[in-house]
C-alpha cells in the first residue's frame, strides 16, 4: 500500500499538484477506501413520501379536469362569454338549449315605443307564481334602465302551455346596441341584444324615469346653442360670466372627471343638473357617485356667490347642453363640446 503511495506522490510531484496538498486525515480517508471492497448500496425512497407525492398529483389532476369539466358546462361560456356579448342575438341559450326569444320590430328606433314579444321555453311551473321584470343596459354610454317593472307572473300566455307569447311595450332612449336582461324574482334568467335605429327627427324627448318632476320638454326648446360657454376669470371657470360656469369642462370627460360648479346671485340653494345631447336629441344625468341630479351649492369661491363640486361622466362626443336648476327653477344653460 506504501508504495502505490509513495507512486502516487511522484506522480503528483511531477504536475502542478506537487506538494502537500493531503492532510493526514485525508490520507486516512484514502487507505480506507482502497482497502474497502464493500459496495454502498443507495438507500430506499420512503414509502411515505412516495405515497404523499402521488396522492397530491391525483388530487392535482382531478382539480384540473374538474375546472375542465365546471367551464365546459358553464352558459356563459358556451355562449361566448365576454368576448361577444354584445353581438346582437334574438335568443339566448344554455347548454345549445333555447331558453327564450324575442320578436323586436324590424323598423324599431330610438324615442319610439314599440311592442316586443317575448317566447319562453321552458314549462310554465318555471315562472308560475314568479316576478318577472326586464331591464335595458346600453353598450356605449352603460346606463341601465327597468323597462318592466316586477310583474308576477299567474297564467300562461292565452292559447298556451307555457310564456310562449310574453308581450311587452317599452321605449329605449338611445340607438345603439341595447342589452334586453330578464330577472325573475330579481336573478338573472338571461339575456338578448338588439340594435335600435335613430330618434325620429319629429320624435318627442324621452325623459329618464327618476328625472326631477320639474323638469320640462319645453325648457329644451329654449336652448341657444349659439351661445357657447366661454373661460373668464383667472381660475380656469367656462359658462356664463356672472350667471354660471365650471372648472374642469376644459378637461377629458368622456370617462369621467372632477367638475366644480359656481353660481352668481345665489347664496345656497339645490342645484339639479341635466344634460341634453344635442346630435341625438337624449337627456342623460351626468353626475355620478350615487349623486343623482341635484347637488347642493353654498358658500363663496373663485368670486362667486355659491359653489359646489361633483363628479360627472359625459356619455358621449358632440355638443351638450347642461341645463341647471336652482331650487327647482330653470337658472341657466351651458353650452358645451366634449371631444373626449
Amino acid at each position: 500500500m506504501e508504495s502505490k503511495l509513495k507512486q502516487l506522490r511522484r506522480a503528483m510531484d511531477s504536475t502542478t499538484h506537487k506538494g502537500g496538498h493531503f492532510t493526514e486525515f485525508q490520507k486516512m480517508n484514502i487507505r480506507k477506501a482502497v482497502h474497502t471492497d464493500r459496495i454502498v448500496k443507495p438507500a430506499k425512497p420512503n414509502k411515505f413520501v412516495i405515497f404523499t407525492i402521488s396522492t397530491f398529483a391525483i388530487c392535482l389532476l382531478a382539480f384540473f379536469v374538474s375546472t375542465e369539466f365546471f367551464v365546459r358546462n358553464d352558459p356563459e361560456k358556451i355562449n361566448g362569454g365576454m368576448n361577444n356579448e354584445w353581438e346582437i342575438r334574438h335568443e339566448y341559450k344554455v347548454n345549445q338549449n333555447i331558453k327564450f326569444s324575442i320578436l323586436p320590430d324590424p323598423n324599431l328606433k330610438a324615442g319610439t315605443p314599440y311592442g316586443y314579444i317575448f317566447s319562453f321555453a321552458e314549462p310554465f311551473d318555471t315562472y308560475k307564481g314568479k316576478e318577472l321584470s326586464i331591464s335595458a343596459l346600453h353598450k356605449e354610454t352603460g346606463e341601465r334602465i327597468q323597462v318592466l317593472p316586477h310583474q308576477e307572473i299567474t297564467e300562461p300566455s292565452s292559447g298556451y302551455p307555457s310564456l310562449q307569447r310574453f308581450t311587452t311595450t317599452f321605449t329605449v332612449p338611445y340607438e345603439g346596441l341595447w342589452k334586453y336582461e330578464v330577472y325573475l324574482d330579481g336573478k338573472a334568467y338571461g339575456d338578448v341584444v338588439v340594435s335600435v335605429a335613430e330618434k325620429a327627427k319629429d320624435a318627442p324627448i324621452t325623459f329618464p324615469e327618476d328625472i326631477p318632476d320639474f323638469v320640462q320638454e319645453s325648457d329644451f326648446d329654449t336652448i341657444d346653442w349659439e351661445r357657447k360657454a366661454v373661460e373668464f376669470g383667472d381660475r380656469g371657470i367656462i359658462g356664463n360670466e356672472n350667471k354660471s360656469g365650471v372648472i374642469g369642462a376644459g378637461m377629458p370627460s368622456l370617462n369621467g372627471q372632477k367638475w366644480m360648479w359656481h353660481l352668481w346671485g345665489v347664496e345656497d340653494a339645490d342645484l339639479t343638473i341635466v344634460g341634453f345631447h344635442k346630435e341625438s336629441q337624449t337627456v342623460h344625468q351626468i353626475l355620478t357617485n350615487g349623486m343623482g341630479w341635484t347637488i347642493h351649492a353654498y358658500g363663496p369661491n373663485n368670486g362667486a356667490d355659491a359653489h359646489t363640486p361633483s363628479s360627472v361622466k359625459i356619455p358621449k362626443k358632440g355638443e351638450w347642453a347642461i341645463l341647471l336648476y336652482v331650487d327647482g327653477e330653470l337658472f341657466d344653460q351651458l353650452i358645451y363640446d366634449i371631444k373626449e
